[in-house]
């Protein structure tokens, strides 16, 4: 058994690591050195063309198949959270590393606890990208929030300056820091290749699912439709957004131990948990193994994790 899970780990380590350097070395330079990498130098030497027209064909179908998944609603989804968080990855691609966390979690659950919670294990894999794409995605979006009212501040200074809103959109992307660069010339770029600004600019927000940036497209709209001062409505939303931010980063302040506490206290049984498994696993693993000890484990994570949302909950101010 033991032999096994070692198997299965290696497999899963080695399909992650020739994955990455799958997505790490593109273009058909590439492609040509890995076939004659594994043709042999000896071998006689294959035309580029060759090479070109082989390549071409496994793109099409890769991108075929990336297409079929996306027009499944999971694969939309998958796509969707994929953009927000800004990761280069396809859907299928996506999938594979799914697997492969699956198959790694799995096999380290098996070894370490056994067959009944590697089920567990398995589950847990299955949520680990995902997770992964939330926090990165999280964190894009607060990096953005706390950059949009300097960005909305060059809009109007371009404005001011005789600009027009793309054109002061391009200075946006030119000046600024990720991840509004990135956001921007992409939309400087969809509008370059006759997308309307409207459309961009919900593409945009498509992307980026904030409040603050639903208010100054909005705005823009309106302009865009009706008329008027766009700076200076501009510039009253650039004010409100940076008091709220100002204001946010005060409250993340006073609430900082409430969230810290919550942290601990729904870490901790797990902790113990774990210490008490290195320090006797026969009396620990006795838990596993019966129907009370089950009960016990249920319910003490049902308890946790309401009293972590509950303080959670507590801790969190909207503004």
């Amino acid at each position: 058994m033991n032999l096994l899970v070692y198997v299965l780990i290696g497999v899963g380590l080695l399909a992650m690591v020739t994955l990455i350097f799958a997505l790490r070395s593109g273009g058909e330079g590439g492609v040509g050195e890995r076939l004659d990498r594994y043709a042999g130098s000896d071998q006689r030497e294959v035309p580029r063309e060759e090479l070109e027209k082989e390549a071409k064909q496994l793109a099409r179908i890769t991108e075929g198949l990336n297409k079929a998944i996306e027009r499944r609603p999971f694969g939309s989804k998958i796509a969707e959270r994929l953009a927000q968080a800004s990761l280069k990855l396809t859907v299928t691609e996506y999938i594979i590393l799914t697997v492969i966390s699956m198959v790694v979690v799995g096999a380290l659950t098996l070894l370490l606890f056994g067959r009944i919670i590697a089920i567990a294990g398995v589950v847990f894999g299955f949520f680990v990208p995902r997770l992964i794409v939330n926090v990165v995605k999280a964190r894009r979006l607060r990096q953005f929030n706390e950059q949009l009212g300097d960005t909305i501040n060059l809009l109007v200074n371009g404005i001011r300056a005789g600009y027009s809103m793309p054109q002061a959109m391009e200075s946006v992307a030119n000046d600024m820091p990720p991840p509004v660069s990135e956001e921007f010339r992409r939309v400087v770029l969809e509008i370059g290749l006759g997308v309307p600004l409207e459309d961009s600019l919900a593409h945009l927000l498509r992307r980026l699912r904030s409040m603050d940036l639903d208010l100054m497209v909005t705005a823009i709209n309106v302009q865009h439709e009706v008329g008027g001062n766009l700076a200076e409505i501009l510039d009253t939303i650039s004010y409100t957004i940076r008091e709220r931010v100002r204001i946010q980063g005060e409250i993340k302040t006073l609430v900082a131990q409430g969230e810290i506490t919550g942290y601990v206290l729904s870490l901790l049984p797990f902790g113990v948990a774990g210490i008490l498994y290195l320090l006797n696993r026969t009396y620990i693993m006795r838990m596993f193994r019966t129907t009370c000890g089950w009960t016990m484990v249920g319910t003490s994570i049902v308890t946790i994790a309401v009293g972590f949302f509950i303080m959670k909950k507590i801790t969190k101010i909207e503004v």
